[in-house]
């Protein structure tokens, strides 16, 4: 070992938890999406309906069968 290198004792060489940081990241991230999409969608059934239109969340029916 020279004087130009440097070395830490406990570096393993293991990416395992900067693998499992990412992941964990993603997860938070996918979740937050969709945690948006879905407050996204029940604010704007809200503003439809303080709007006073009463047709806002269609009930589809299926069709009849003969």
């Amino acid at each position: 070992m020279g004087p130009g290198d440097v070395s830490d004792p406990h570096d393993n060489g293991s990416r395992r938890p900067a693998v499992i940081g990412l992941i964990v990241v993603l997860a938070l991230v996918v979740v937050g999406y969709f945690l948006m999409s879905a407050l996204r969608q029940n604010a704007n059934l809200e503003d439809c309906l303080m709007s006073g239109r009463k047709n806002c969340a269609p009930i589809e029916t299926p069709a009849p069968q003969r």
